[in-house]
Protein backbone atom coordinates (compact mmCIF):
# COMPACT_ATOMS: atom_id res chain seq x y z
CA UNK A 1 0.00 0.00 0.00
CA UNK A 2 1.10 3.19 -1.02
CA UNK A 3 2.81 5.24 1.91
CA UNK A 4 -0.58 7.28 2.98
CA UNK A 5 -2.83 5.39 1.21
CA UNK A 6 -6.39 5.38 3.51
CA UNK A 7 -5.62 8.92 4.65
CA UNK A 8 -8.30 11.29 3.95
CA UNK A 9 -5.55 13.94 2.14
CA UNK A 10 -4.07 11.15 0.55
CA UNK A 11 -6.92 10.03 -1.04
CA UNK A 12 -7.72 13.93 -1.46
CA UNK A 13 -4.48 13.75 -3.79
CA UNK A 14 -4.80 10.48 -5.22
CA UNK A 15 -8.57 11.60 -6.37
CA UNK A 16 -6.95 15.06 -7.62
CA UNK A 17 -4.80 12.93 -9.85
CA UNK A 18 -6.96 10.89 -11.28
CA UNK A 19 -9.03 13.41 -12.43
CA UNK A 20 -6.27 14.78 -14.19
CA UNK A 21 -5.75 11.50 -15.83
CA UNK A 22 -2.75 10.51 -14.03
CA UNK A 23 -2.15 6.41 -14.58
CA UNK A 24 0.57 6.56 -11.94
CA UNK A 25 -2.01 7.51 -9.18
CA UNK A 26 -4.72 4.46 -10.67
CA UNK A 27 -1.43 2.00 -10.57
CA UNK A 28 -1.34 2.61 -6.71
CA UNK A 29 -5.18 3.03 -6.03
CA UNK A 30 -5.07 -0.85 -7.67
CA UNK A 31 -1.97 -1.89 -5.47
CA UNK A 32 -3.14 -0.35 -3.10
CA UNK A 33 -6.74 -1.97 -2.79
CA UNK A 34 -6.93 -3.98 -5.56
CA UNK A 35 -6.33 -7.24 -2.99
CA UNK A 36 -9.37 -5.54 -0.91
CA UNK A 37 -12.05 -5.59 -4.01
CA UNK A 38 -11.20 -9.01 -5.49
CA UNK A 39 -11.83 -10.17 -2.03
CA UNK A 40 -14.90 -8.03 -1.62
CA UNK A 41 -15.91 -9.49 -4.49
CA UNK A 42 -15.41 -13.40 -4.01
CA UNK A 43 -17.21 -13.47 -1.18
CA UNK A 44 -20.44 -11.81 -2.69
CA UNK A 45 -19.99 -13.91 -5.95
CA UNK A 46 -18.47 -17.02 -4.83
CA UNK A 47 -16.79 -17.26 -8.29
CA UNK A 48 -13.04 -16.56 -8.68
CA UNK A 49 -13.44 -15.19 -12.60
CA UNK A 50 -16.65 -12.73 -11.77
CA UNK A 51 -14.82 -11.86 -9.04
CA UNK A 52 -11.80 -10.63 -11.27
CA UNK A 53 -14.48 -9.12 -13.91
CA UNK A 54 -15.90 -7.15 -10.98
CA UNK A 55 -12.66 -5.78 -9.46
CA UNK A 56 -12.15 -5.12 -13.26
CA UNK A 57 -15.11 -3.06 -13.82
CA UNK A 58 -14.95 -1.31 -10.58
CA UNK A 59 -11.43 -0.03 -11.51
CA UNK A 60 -12.46 0.93 -15.09
CA UNK A 61 -15.23 3.06 -13.32
CA UNK A 62 -12.61 4.69 -11.25
CA UNK A 63 -10.43 5.53 -13.85
CA UNK A 64 -13.28 6.24 -16.63
CA UNK A 65 -15.47 8.34 -13.87
CA UNK A 66 -13.05 9.54 -10.82
CA UNK A 67 -14.99 12.45 -10.05
CA UNK A 68 -17.88 9.75 -8.59
CA UNK A 69 -15.49 9.47 -5.43
CA UNK A 70 -16.05 12.46 -2.97
CA UNK A 71 -13.04 12.03 -0.66
CA UNK A 72 -14.92 14.93 1.78
CA UNK A 73 -18.01 11.89 1.81
CA UNK A 74 -15.85 9.16 3.02
CA UNK A 75 -12.01 6.81 2.39
CA UNK A 76 -11.52 5.84 -1.03
CA UNK A 77 -10.86 2.05 0.52
CA UNK A 78 -15.06 2.61 1.71
CA UNK A 79 -16.01 4.02 -1.82
CA UNK A 80 -14.39 0.98 -3.47
CA UNK A 81 -15.53 -1.48 -1.23
CA UNK A 82 -18.83 -0.59 -1.74
CA UNK A 83 -18.37 -0.14 -4.85
CA UNK A 84 -17.22 -3.64 -5.66
CA UNK A 85 -19.89 -4.98 -3.02
CA UNK A 86 -22.64 -3.44 -5.46
CA UNK A 87 -21.48 -4.60 -8.66
CA UNK A 88 -21.07 -7.90 -7.08
CA UNK A 89 -24.36 -8.17 -6.08
CA UNK A 90 -25.38 -6.94 -9.44
CA UNK A 91 -23.48 -9.83 -11.10
CA UNK A 92 -25.30 -12.49 -8.72
CA UNK A 93 -28.61 -11.47 -9.72
CA UNK A 94 -27.63 -10.90 -13.23
CA UNK A 95 -26.61 -14.90 -12.89
CA UNK A 96 -29.96 -16.00 -11.36
CA UNK A 97 -31.79 -14.36 -14.29
CA UNK A 98 -29.94 -15.91 -16.66
CA UNK A 99 -30.75 -18.90 -14.64
CA UNK A 100 -34.23 -18.30 -14.41
CA UNK A 101 -34.83 -17.13 -18.31
CA UNK A 102 -33.17 -20.19 -19.55
CA UNK A 103 -35.08 -22.78 -16.91
CA UNK A 104 -38.32 -21.27 -18.45
CA UNK A 105 -36.93 -21.06 -21.94
CA UNK A 106 -36.53 -24.82 -21.37
CA UNK A 107 -39.85 -25.44 -19.67
CA UNK A 108 -41.35 -23.41 -22.57
CA UNK A 109 -40.08 -25.65 -25.06
CA UNK A 110 -41.23 -29.12 -23.45
CA UNK A 111 -44.61 -27.26 -22.87
CA UNK A 112 -45.00 -26.76 -26.94
CA UNK A 113 -47.28 -29.47 -27.99
CA UNK A 114 -46.13 -31.56 -30.55
CA UNK A 115 -49.08 -31.33 -33.04
CA UNK A 116 -48.72 -29.69 -36.32
CA UNK A 117 -49.58 -26.43 -36.70
CA UNK A 118 -52.00 -24.59 -39.04
CA UNK A 119 -51.38 -23.52 -42.51
CA UNK A 120 -51.94 -20.22 -41.58
CA UNK A 121 -49.17 -20.86 -38.31
CA UNK A 122 -47.24 -22.81 -40.04
CA UNK A 123 -46.07 -19.50 -42.63
CA UNK A 124 -46.00 -17.22 -39.82
CA UNK A 125 -43.37 -19.45 -38.37
CA UNK A 126 -41.68 -19.46 -41.47
CA UNK A 127 -41.63 -16.01 -41.64
CA UNK A 128 -40.58 -15.43 -38.12
CA UNK A 129 -37.38 -17.92 -38.99
CA UNK A 130 -36.91 -15.73 -42.31
CA UNK A 131 -36.64 -12.66 -40.13
CA UNK A 132 -34.37 -14.13 -37.50
CA UNK A 133 -32.07 -15.78 -39.97
CA UNK A 134 -31.37 -12.70 -41.85
CA UNK A 135 -30.80 -10.50 -38.60
CA UNK A 136 -28.17 -13.17 -37.77
CA UNK A 137 -27.09 -12.41 -40.65
CA UNK A 138 -26.43 -9.00 -40.48
CA UNK A 139 -24.65 -9.11 -36.83
CA UNK A 140 -20.60 -9.47 -36.91
CA UNK A 141 -19.20 -12.47 -37.83
CA UNK A 142 -18.03 -12.47 -33.58
CA UNK A 143 -21.06 -11.85 -32.48
CA UNK A 144 -22.49 -14.68 -34.78
CA UNK A 145 -20.16 -16.68 -33.39
CA UNK A 146 -20.68 -16.55 -29.74
CA UNK A 147 -25.06 -16.48 -31.16
CA UNK A 148 -24.33 -20.26 -33.00
CA UNK A 149 -22.86 -21.23 -29.84
CA UNK A 150 -24.91 -20.29 -26.95
CA UNK A 151 -27.90 -20.92 -28.58
CA UNK A 152 -27.55 -23.41 -31.39
CA UNK A 153 -25.12 -25.47 -30.14
CA UNK A 154 -26.33 -25.23 -26.38
CA UNK A 155 -23.18 -23.91 -24.52
CA UNK A 156 -22.98 -21.33 -21.93
CA UNK A 157 -21.22 -18.23 -22.57
CA UNK A 158 -18.26 -19.60 -20.70
CA UNK A 159 -18.02 -22.42 -22.79
CA UNK A 160 -18.32 -20.10 -25.86
CA UNK A 161 -15.63 -18.27 -24.71
CA UNK A 162 -13.21 -21.24 -24.37
CA UNK A 163 -13.88 -22.75 -27.94
CA UNK A 164 -13.70 -19.14 -29.37
CA UNK A 165 -10.45 -18.39 -27.29
CA UNK A 166 -11.94 -15.18 -26.10
CA UNK A 167 -12.21 -13.90 -22.28
CA UNK A 168 -15.69 -14.97 -20.70
CA UNK A 169 -15.94 -11.01 -20.57
CA UNK A 170 -15.99 -10.55 -24.06
CA UNK A 171 -17.97 -13.41 -24.82
CA UNK A 172 -20.81 -12.06 -22.57
CA UNK A 173 -20.21 -8.82 -23.89
CA UNK A 174 -20.91 -10.11 -27.50
CA UNK A 175 -23.74 -12.16 -26.38
CA UNK A 176 -25.99 -9.31 -24.46
CA UNK A 177 -24.99 -6.94 -27.25
CA UNK A 178 -26.48 -9.57 -30.26
CA UNK A 179 -29.17 -10.54 -28.11
CA UNK A 180 -30.12 -6.73 -27.96
CA UNK A 181 -29.65 -6.06 -31.56
CA UNK A 182 -32.06 -8.94 -32.76
CA UNK A 183 -34.46 -7.94 -29.99
CA UNK A 184 -34.40 -4.77 -31.24
CA UNK A 185 -34.30 -5.91 -35.17
CA UNK A 186 -36.99 -8.23 -34.44
CA UNK A 187 -39.71 -5.95 -32.63
CA UNK A 188 -39.49 -3.54 -35.77
CA UNK A 189 -39.35 -5.85 -38.84
CA UNK A 190 -38.85 -4.73 -42.22
CA UNK A 191 -42.45 -4.46 -43.62
CA UNK A 192 -43.33 -7.83 -46.33
CA UNK A 193 -41.71 -7.90 -49.32
CA UNK A 194 -38.29 -5.71 -47.87
CA UNK A 195 -36.75 -8.76 -46.23
CA UNK A 196 -32.97 -8.19 -47.43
Amino acid sequence: MPSGAGRPSADADLHRRLVYGDEAALAEVYAAYGVLVHRVATRVTRDHTAAEDVAQEVFAHLWSRPYAFDARRGSLRGWLSMLAHRRAVDWVRGEERHRKAAHADEAGLRAVPAASPAPDEAILEQERSLLLHSALARLPLPQQQVVHLAYFAGRTYRQAAVELGIPEGTAKTRLRTALRTLAETLADPPLRGELP
